[in-house]
């Protein structure tokens, strides 16, 4: 099965520590026989940390951790000693990776760089000693605080893969066949719908040592924002792209009504998706005369640029990466 350990969704149960008490306890030593209080404060309970690792692609990991349990404080000790805060569950996930609460549906932590720690689920605060509330008129408090409890609540971890161009299209529109040709990247290659299950990134080298990154998606079917096909996993991908490809092959029976499909799928999903760079590609365009490409050129929108390529015979590919990497330095 292709990439079967690519996981993008992924739903745990998080806790974090309980605050350690704090200390009701009295200065007693040979010396002193009734000394004033020295009770010392609680340990803050543990944190949840989320950190952002370049090297990660996945959340595979965390498919069989699936209770996320950070350690409680530690109690206050006699002589004012402050109690040892919990230890903090660091949880590592790639760049793109958005946290929700599940039962609000609120966005709490967005990961986009190598290293962001960020502390998702604070830990309790601990309880403070009983020096603390020593005043002129009670100098020998009795009471001490408890520590806070930490937080808990099942949490949900979405990643959206970050990459500069999306390829969007039909299945088997040659997005995966673009893909494998201007980069190093090796797709799976079929003749048959639905070959690509989860997004395949590849770097594009271009001039002078440069380079962007080209993300071949999962292909939208009518009705995908409506769950439809692959719906909603392949749709929340394309809202990190800066610059969408839009792959229609030369064999379309229609051009510009698969571009207007597209482009109503992205509009139904999320609007803002329109507001984003948008190029067409006609792929498989090998197989065309230029009297045909021109007949093509005149269905498709005049405010949109469209550049004709054929992944087999590589043709159009050096202007293809020009227009793209204009597009995405304007």
């Amino acid at each position: 099965m292709e990439r079967s350990n690519f996981i993008d969704h992924i739903r745990i149960f998080c806790k974090s520590g309980h605050g350690g008490a704090g200390s009701r306890h009295f200065m007693r030593n040979k010396l002193t026989a009734y000394g004033g209080p020295d009770g010392g404060d609680g340990g803050r309970g543990g944190h949840i940390i989320l950190r952002g690792n370049s090297q990660m692609w996945t959340l595979l990991h965390l498919r069989y951790f699936k209770n996320v349990l950070a350690e409680d404080g530690h109690p206050g000790g006699d002589n004012n000693r402050t109690g040892r805060e919990g230890k903090d569950v660091i949880i590592e996930v790639p760049l793109g990776t958005i946290a929700k609460d599940e039962e609000t549906g609120e966005k709490e932590v967005e990961i986009l760089e190598h290293g962001q720690e960020v502390i998702w689920v604070k830990g309790g605060r601990g309880g403070l000693g009983n020096s603390n509330f020593a005043t002129p008129t009670n100098q020998a408090p009795e009471h001490a605080q408890p520590g806070e409890p930490g937080s808990e609540g099942w949490k949900v971890l979405e990643l959206k893969v970050l990459a500069d161009v999306g390829l969007v299209g039909f299945p088997n529109a040659g997005k995966s066949t673009l893909l494998s040709v201007i980069t190093a990247a090796k797709p799976k290659i079929a003749d048959y719908a639905f070959t690509t299950l989860t997004p395949q990134l590849g770097m594009v080298q271009y001039r002078g040592n440069k380079s962007f990154c080209v993300a071949d998606l999962p292909g939208i079917i009518e009705g995908a924002a409506e769950g439809k096909g692959l719906g909603h996993r392949f749709l929340r991908h394309i809202e990190r792209n800066s610059c969408l490809l839009f792959l229609i092959p030369a064999d379309s029976a229609d051009h510009k009504k698969e571009f207007d499909i597209l482009y109503n799928e992205l509009e139904e999903y999320n609007q803002e998706l329109l507001q984003k760079d948008f190029i067409i590609a006609i792929s498989k365009s090998d197989m065309l005369d230029d009297e045909l490409k021109e007949a093509i050129a005149k269905e498709l929108p005049q405010d949109i640029p469209h550049i004709f390529i054929s992944s087999v015979t590589q043709t159009g590919l050096t202007e293809l990466k020009d227009l793209l990497w204009k597009t995405l330095n304007k």
